[in-house]
């Protein structure tokens, strides 16, 4: 079992900055992929930001050069620069352990113009 929590939402104006965290905890060592993905409201989930064990990462398009993540044995973080309203959207976590998926609860990012 993966249990995972997030932290550092919050309401920012356009051009700011956020940093979001998730905590891991239970068997973080069988976690290999860890994602952030976003849904806003009226919106499918999508995914923002991908980071294997390795280190390797990719990013949607909308994202690419403002969004980084990064992660240690047991946190994964979101760096957002550059914000803009259509970031608004609750951000979760996700990891990929043992052949399972887990989310966390989620973290509200509301970007005003």
């Amino acid at each position: 079992q993966v249990q995972l929590v997030e932290s550092g939402g919050g309401l920012v104006q356009a051009g700011g900055s956020l940093r979001l965290s998730c905590a891991a905890k239970g068997m973080i060592s069988s976690i290999n992929r860890m994602t952030w993905h976003r849904q806003a409201l009226g919106k499918q989930r999508e995914l923002v930001a991908a980071i294997t064990s390795g280190g390797s990462t990719n990013y949607a398009d909308s994202v690419k050069g403002r969004f980084t993540i990064s992660r240690t044995l047991n946190t994964v973080s979101l760096q957002m620069n550059s914000l803009k309203p259509e970031d608004t959207a609750v951000y979760y976590c996700n990891a990929n352990a043992m052949s399972r998926s887990y989310w966390g609860q989620g973290t509200q990012v509301t970007v005003s113009s």
